[in-house]
């Protein structure tokens, strides 16, 4: 494999700013509680955690757009938002972000998607989620009806599906039909709509995702390669990113020999949204221009970054540039 250009890789970065990404998911509110703990409960056997700080961050699809945004990219968000204080936080959050937050929906009948999380000495010790799927029709609708309005000005369409019922059948059905595979279409997928992918410019499983979509379970470079031969010709990708923690990524491409991009040996402090962080910096790299393999470069390097920070984190482009420029410096 021949060494990347890290001259033209820090162009592809600053060339952020000129992408149109519209993000479509599932929104979310990560709300992270932290404290110490110094005994256990007399009342049962767990323990206190005696509350020091507590924080709000956007997740799900809005992490997407947030992470986009740090990168510098321009973006359009559609999702469904309860009509409650924490929908009108996140809408808040995303419009000081820059986002266009026209396609978003707020429901009176679902309360916002929100995951807890209770954070003990940089550990997670319980996670709470509040959650209802969407399963109503006129939301659907409405929710298509903003895709199809907002396609035509788009780089690049992101699915961020969290399986909260905002990416539907129906939804992706409309995205494999648009014409001539333009805009670029990348997918963050999830169990309930494995059968429902198809015509994607890349689908990012993590491991999980990709044994369960390809039925093999990966232990070595071989049962790999079969998994992800599998995964290309089951969703009629014409690439597959498969994540896969402290080992990197693979990437398959129709017809081009598999491709690895190992990761970087870093203390990892945190992987809350790093799957985000990949989808983001993929999609701006791929809809600005670059190559595949480029693209997963960019995205191994931002993951390296944002593992390292605590909570649903971000990575800014000028983060990655002086990233790239460390990596050069070692070679």
């Amino acid at each position: 494999m021949p060494p990347p250009n890290l001259e033209r890789l820090e162009r592809i970065v600053r060339g952020f700013r000129r992408v149109r990404l519209l993000v479509v998911g599932d929104l979310m509110l990560d709300r992270f509680v932290a404290g110490r703990v110094e005994r256990i409960s007399p009342e049962a056997p767990v323990p206190i955690v005696a509350v020091e700080r507590e924080e709000n961050h956007l997740g799900g699809a809005a992490n997407v757009v947030a992470n986009v945004r740090a990168l510098g990219g321009r973006t359009s968000v559609v999702g469904v938002v309860g009509r409650d204080a924490d929908g009108r936080w996140i809408l808040d959050q995303l419009r000081a972000l820059g986002a266009n937050v026209g396609g978003v929906v707020t429901a009176a009948s679902l309360p916002t998607t929100r995951k807890m999380r209770i954070v003990a000495h940089h550990q997670q010790v319980v996670r709470l989620d509040r959650e209802r799927k969407l399963a109503d029709p006129r939301i659907d609708a409405r929710v298509r009806g903003h895709v199809r309005r907002l396609l035509p000005r788009a780089d690049g369409v992101v699915v961020s599906d969290y399986a909260k019922g905002v990416v539907t059948a129906a939804l992706l059905a409309d995205l494999a039909e648009r014409k001539s595979g333009k805009p670029a279409l990348f997918i963050d997928p999830k169990r309930g709509n494995f059968e429902n992918y198809r015509n994607a410019t890349l689908l990012k499983p993590n491991l999980d995702a990709a044994e369960s979509a390809s039925g093999v379970g990966i232990v070595d470079g071989a049962t790999l390669a079969r998994a992800g031969r599998s995964l290309l010709e089951r969703w009629q990708s014409e690439a597959v990113l498969i994540s896969r923690g402290e080992h990197g990524m693979s990437l398959f491409r129709r017809g081009r020999s598999l491709r690895h991009f190992p990761a970087e040996a870093l203390p990892v402090f945190d992987v809350t949204g790093a799957g985000d962080t990949v989808l983001s910096t993929t999609a701006l790299a791929i809809a600005g221009g670059a190559s595949f393999e480029e693209a997963a470069m960019l995205a191994n390097r931002a993951a390296g970054i944002v593992v390292g920070k605590a909570g649903t984190a971000t990575v800014e482009a000028a983060e990655l540039i002086e990233d790239l420029r460390r990596w050069e410096g070692s070679r």
